[in-house]
């Protein structure tokens, strides 16, 4: 702290008694400049919450139902897991369908040509108990690496339209026909694919005398 004392009257009027009193003053005046107060810093009693932006990320307990799926998704899990022997049962079932119906010719790969994979789709048949009645396996291709437009123009699935079902039963009502259900197996394998599809070998079924082949 600084002060300045500015001189308002000439030096020869101010007494002695007049200076001593102005010493005593700036010295009480210097001597209170010297001392630090200490303050506590000042804290908020306000009660912190979270913005409304984050209400909805709050952590909470949901009852939910698990379900144990042990299906395996890939061929490694079906050879190895508790139920190996009736997956391998499966795919070879699946396998010889498609040799049977001649779903493919192996073929060296042309010049350009860059395969799609495949894999084996593995589901469990069951009755309206929950209880295991068949093991299921599917071979797909990979189709969702092509290109629409470029390896493809369209679409289709040999499925019957539900009119054409409407149709046949009309028919058979008005003509008084018996109606007679049959389950056709492997029934897409029954279906004329005009477009040539190059696709790698089935994991676990590899021709060894034609493994570079697709």
């Amino acid at each position: 702290m600084k002060l300045e004392l500015r001189e308002v009257l000439p030096q020869n009027d101010i007494d002695q008694s007049t200076g001593e009193v102005v010493e005593q003053v700036l010295q009480g005046v210097v001597g209170q400049s010297s001392v630090q107060v200490t303050q506590k810093p000042r804290r908020s009693s306000r009660i912190r919450r979270e913005p409304e932006r984050y209400e909805f990320l709050v952590t909470q307990d949901n009852d939910v139902l698990l379900i144990d799926n042990d299906e395996p998704t890939t061929y490694a899990e079906a050879v190895i897991g508790p139920d190996s022997e009736k997956w391998l049962e499966a795919m070879k079932s699946e396998m010889e369908s498609m040799y049977t119906n001649q779903v493919w010719t192996l073929v060296y790969p042309p010049e350009g040509i860059k395969p799609i994979g495949c894999k084996c789709v593995f589901k469990k048949k069951t009755d309206m108990d929950g209880n295991v009645i068949t093991f299921k396996g599917r071979l797909v291709a990979k189709g969702f690496r092509r290109v629409h437009g470029v390896d493809y123009d369209e679409t289709i699935s040999p499925v019957a339209m539900l009119k054409s079902i409407r149709i046949l039963l009309v028919i058979a009502a008005y003509y008084d026909y018996e109606i007679w259900q049959m389950d056709v197996k492997t029934a897409f394998l029954n279906g004329k694919f005009l477009e040539d599809v190059y696709m790698t070998q089935p994991e676990g079924f590899v021709d060894p005398q034609s493994a570079r082949k697709i």
